[in-house]
């Protein structure tokens, strides 16, 4: 009895893992990482990089079963959606609101083993993280909510080093939030037709599919300028100037692979590129960063 009950947990545990892809805390992690060390000015304590790694992961895991719980019918609705864990019933909405609380939980945890005001805070960035599922009820700009969601993570993981916030690090919170927005824009280009029968806003779906292709175009040389500005403010060198080129030399690739009449190359665009660039645009900053010293 007992031996089918873990069975049974691991495998619900399982399958709320895939359905949140928590793999794609790599998102996010980089440009954490890169916010902590640009509060060290180099390599951050081995335990503060631990913490900030278990709260982007908890945060992020929190964030994405919540949105699946509160998408839930309008998952069941779409013809993309209806195959996930809650819509077939491969999950219960019990065992997903369990496993948002419990990474909630350890989410405050980690922010508790780093700063006081990291932890203060704790309650605002769950709550900023889990809004995003709302606002495509009543608004076209969720995507730069979704972008800031992200992209609170740099200026969290400076909380978490130096227990206080330096205005500059704001600047890669803003190359983040229009990161993210730009390829959420890309990616709600699949869902133009239902989020036009369903009601759901976006930007698709209010300006077409061509004209948002450019709008997450602009988005994404926004977040280029921010993240020249974020290496003037901070002094860095050439090696993270050339981070920046490299990353808008991705962007330029990832654009490329999706056009008004093909989308289906999306998936690409959106999981590979966007772990890529995350990555590498960290490899620069942390290596001027550490060859400065």
């Amino acid at each position: 009895m007992l031996y089918n009950s873990v069975v049974a947990l691991l495998r619900n545990l399982r399958v709320t893992l895939e359905m949140i892809k928590w793999e794609h805390s790599i998102f996010a992690l980089p440009f954490a990482l890169c916010g902590a060390m640009l509060a060290a000015n180099g390599l951050p304590a081995g335990q503060q990089l631990l913490w900030i790694s278990v709260a982007m992961v908890t945060a992020r895991s929190a964030a994405m079963a919540f949105n699946r719980l509160a998408d839930a019918s309008i998952d069941a609705a779409n013809p993309r959606t209806q195959t996930r864990a809650l819509p077939t019933g491969t999950l219960t909405p019990g065992f997903v609101a369990t496993f948002v609380v419990v990474s909630c939980a350890l989410f405050v945890l980690a922010a508790s083993r780093l700063t006081r005001l990291a932890l203060l805070l704790s309650p605002v960035a769950l709550a900023v993280v889990m809004l995003y599922s709302y606002t495509k009820r009543f608004t076209r700009w969720s995507h730069l909510v979704l972008g800031l969601a992200l992209g609170i993570a740099p200026s969290a993981a400076w909380i978490a080093v130096r227990g206080s916030l330096d205005l500059r690090i704001l600047l890669l919170t803003g190359a983040v939030t229009f990161w993210v927005g730009g390829f959420d824009v890309l990616y709600a280009c699949q869902d133009y037709e239902f989020d036009r029968q369903a009601g759901l806003h976006s930007i698709p779906r209010y300006l077409g599919i061509r004209r948002a292709l450019w709008i997450a175009r602009l988005f994404h040389v926004v977040m280029l300028v921010l993240l020249m500005g974020l290496v003037a403010a901070f002094g860095l060198g050439k090696l993270a100037v050339a981070g920046v080129i490299v990353v808008a030399l991705l962007l330029a690739y990832e654009h490329s692979l999706v056009s008004p009449n093909n989308l289906s190359k999306l998936n690409a665009a959106f999981f590979t590129m966007n772990g890529v660039i995350s990555v590498v645009f960290f490899i620069f900053i942390a290596g001027d960063l550490l060859l400065k010293r």
